[in-house]
């Protein structure tokens, strides 16, 4: 399968027993005080002031890390999985995975993170008609919530990239999709889950699998098949994003630009719907 299948059709492979604990009181508290940033970034936003947002984006990063370490299975003690999986709703399940993986990603792709990071059961199928459901609720009642499971928006017309998930508090920059955004996507995730991997006291088969089937995937990030080692990832994805990156990001930047100037804020979350226009006979 080619590389720029993978972030679209998610990472293939059975998983074996997940592990792993439930949402603790630390991690509540954390979400308590993302949905409160959250909304003074907006606030930034809106009014202008890009140091201010820049500085609250980057105590949103922080926070966004602290919330995933409140949810890392503790491999030594962990009590085992209650029957049914996560308790979580299914979109606080979603934002747990994109989350972690900091890049608009598939269904399928979402599920597989989830259930080998979070001990979750998320079945894919679930999420076809989920950013539908987010896309209605905003229309009918912008930002009452906290975040929005929205759209990736391609590049060129600012339509929703078909089967990629986002979160609304993302910048335009993270959720446009141009020509090497999915090559670069793909190794910033691997990098994420490699940093999820590396953080763990112990990783156990789904852990290891998932980081096998990204690292498969990168030149020079593996000794050998099934075997991969956190670092070597992080360092052989690093190495191909200092070539990709940079003209990635400045399409981005020029796109999403375009898309702040000519978008309204439903169109920024969920993307510009486009008429098919009617063939004329010559």
């Amino acid at each position: 399968m080619q590389w720029r299948s993978w972030m679209q059709v998610g990472i293939a492979g059975n998983y074996w027993e997940a592990y792993g604990r439930h949402m603790t009181d630390d991690a509540e508290e954390i979400e308590r005080e993302l949905a409160a940033l959250r909304a003074q970034v907006r606030q930034a936003r809106a009014a202008g002031d890009r140091p201010r947002e820049r500085a609250l984006r980057a105590q949103q990063r922080a926070l966004e890390t602290a919330w995933e370490d409140a949810l890392a299975p503790e491999t030594l003690d962990a009590p085992a999985p209650r029957e049914g999986g996560s308790l979580l709703p299914l979109r606080e399940q979603v934002h747990g995975a994109l989350t972690l993986l900091a890049v608009p990603a598939a269904p399928k792709l979402i599920a597989q993170v989830y259930n080998a990071c979070f001990g979750g059961d998320i079945d894919s199928a679930k999420l076809t008609s989920l950013r539908r459901d987010e896309e209605r609720s905003f229309r009918m009642n912008a930002f009452a919530r906290p975040y929005y499971l929205c759209a990736a928006l391609a590049a060129d017309r600012f339509s929703p990239v078909r089967g990629l998930l986002a979160i609304s508090t993302w910048t335009l920059e993270q959720r446009i999709i141009g020509a090497l955004s999915p090559r670069v996507d793909f190794l910033k995730a691997a990098v994420r889950i490699a940093e999820h991997v590396e953080r763990l006291p112990d990783t156990d088969r789904a852990t290891t699998r998932l980081l096998w089937l990204f690292a498969e995937n990168i030149p020079g990030a593996a000794d050998g098949i099934g075997s991969a080692k956190p670092a070597v990832v992080i360092r052989a994805a690093e190495a191909e994003l200092a070539t990709h990156e940079p003209v990635d990001r400045s399409h981005r930047e020029a796109a999403a630009a375009r898309a702040r100037a000519q978008l309204d804020d439903a169109c920024r979350l969920f993307g510009v719907n486009l008429k098919t226009v009617p063939r004329t006979g010559t």
